[in-house]
């Protein structure tokens, strides 16, 4: 009889592992980044196009300060919020490059752009409320609202207008639920950048009805020929701005990726609320890091134009080769490092005996066949499309195309 009761007690424990978790599935872009990587360690030379990180190193006097902050002892706690010293930065960045006034109590650091989104998601979402996100989106948007416990509610940009979200786009899907919208310029997966007029009638519209405007501006500094960044926040009224909220980091314009670090700034109520959040899940962000954050925003530029310039002559060489492959279009992107490929007319052909039925099936097949790693638009609820980014150099940009063009010339379609 003990034994049987164990037997139960085995039984009603398979079910311990969390239900929040299990909602959502392992990051696409790092498991096939991790893959291209476990290959290219057993000696298959795989081109990848899946890294969403600069391929540069941090900058030599972003790194002196930090070798420096350690040597002075900062090594301590912080205010979970971040030191009076970056939150001065930060504000001096806005006002000096967005025209945008914040007070200290205004801005939040965090352990990364992406913990930024994410404690800003516990702060204001409620179970049931709903956030728009428009599609293609980045691949963390959704797990992270619904580990807030809120509800994704799409809606779809149209490729013809460059993947930029319009008024009309967003209006069908409003309801008494609707929370927020997450926007995302420049945009991964698409390059998309926002001009100043897309943004005004989207974001006071939402404003004035009390929907927050998530505006994730992690690409900011990467922005191409006469496109410029608009900051979602600079373009409602003062009294307006009280609902949008501005993300942005160092990990993509001063190539600090694992130093972790990001930042939000909005209304004070919402910030409190985050400072809440993080006093319980970080205590700080790295206090090394933090020192490091300001002397890569209070210091010279030079570094990030140089880091430009390459991404451009990138930029413009992987656009013009992929656009010269029969059957392929794409958007040439505006910002940030990624090229979103339309595939569609690829889906239903057959590679020797087996049958494409998806961008995964591409995905997978690019990465076995011809050694080359990207990221299937199905990551970014796109499915048909796929990601490349060009944060590689133009000889692995040029090989890894070349190898492209010989897999899809193997594959054949009914008549």
């Amino acid at each position: 009889m003990a034994k049987k009761g164990s037997e139960e007690i085995v039984e009603k424990k398979k079910g311990r592992l969390s239900s929040s978790t299990s909602m959502i599935g392992k990051s696409a872009t790092l498991e096939i980044a991790a893959k291209a990587k476990a290959m290219n360690e057993r000696g298959l030379n795989v081109v990848s196009f899946s890294a969403g990180e600069p391929d540069f190193d941090t900058p030599k006097r972003i790194k002196d300060a930090a070798k420096k902050a350690i040597d002075l002892g900062f090594t301590k706690y912080t205010d979970s919020s971040g030191i009076k010293e970056l939150k001065t930065a930060i504000r001096q960045k806005f006002l000096r490059e967005n025209n945008l006034h914040y007070d200290e109590a205004n801005i939040a650091v965090t352990p990364g752009a992406k913990y930024a989104i994410y404690a800003l998601l516990q702060s204001i979402v409620s179970p049931g409320d709903e956030v728009i996100i428009p599609v293609p989106y980045w691949v963390s948007y959704v797990s992270m609202l619904k580990l807030s416990r809120g509800v994704p509610v799409f809606c779809y940009p149209k490729e013809e207008r460059g993947f930029r979200l319009t008024l009309e786009d967003v209006k069908p899907v409003i309801t008494d639920k609707t929370r927020a919208l997450i926007i995302n310029s420049p945009n991964n997966p698409t390059g998309a950048v926002y001009r100043v007029h897309d943004l005004e009638e989207i974001v006071n519209y939402l404003a004035e009805r009390e929907i927050y405007v998530i505006s994730d501006e992690i690409y900011e500094r990467l922005t191409y020929d006469t496109n410029a960044h608009v900051s979602a926040a600079s373009v409602v009224s003062e009294k307006l701005r009280r609902n949008v909220i501005v993300v942005n980091g160092f990990s993509k314009s001063y190539a600090m990726t694992g130093w972790r670090i990001g930042y939000a700034a909005g209304p004070r109520d919402v910030m409190d609320r985050m400072k809440h959040f993080l006093d319980h899940t970080t205590s700080n962000t790295n206090t090394i890091t933090q020192h490091a954050a300001v002397e890569a925003m209070n210091g010279p530029q030079t570094d990030v134009e140089a880091m430009v310039s390459k991404f451009d002559r990138r930029r413009r060489f992987i656009y013009e080769e992929v656009s010269k492959i029969p059957l392929l279009t794409c958007i040439k992107p505006a910002g940030a490092f990624y090229l979103f490929v339309n595939f569609q007319k690829y889906i239903g052909g057959m590679l020797g005996d087996r049958k494409i039925t998806s961008t995964i099936d591409l995905a997978n097949l690019m990465l076995d066949e011809a050694k080359i790693a990207v990221v299937p638009g199905e990551a970014f609820g796109a499915p048909g499309y796929i990601r490349f980014s060009y944060a590689t150099s133009l000889d692995n940009i040029a090989e890894g195309l070349e190898h492209m063009r010989h897999f899809l010339s193997e594959i054949s379609f009914n008549e």
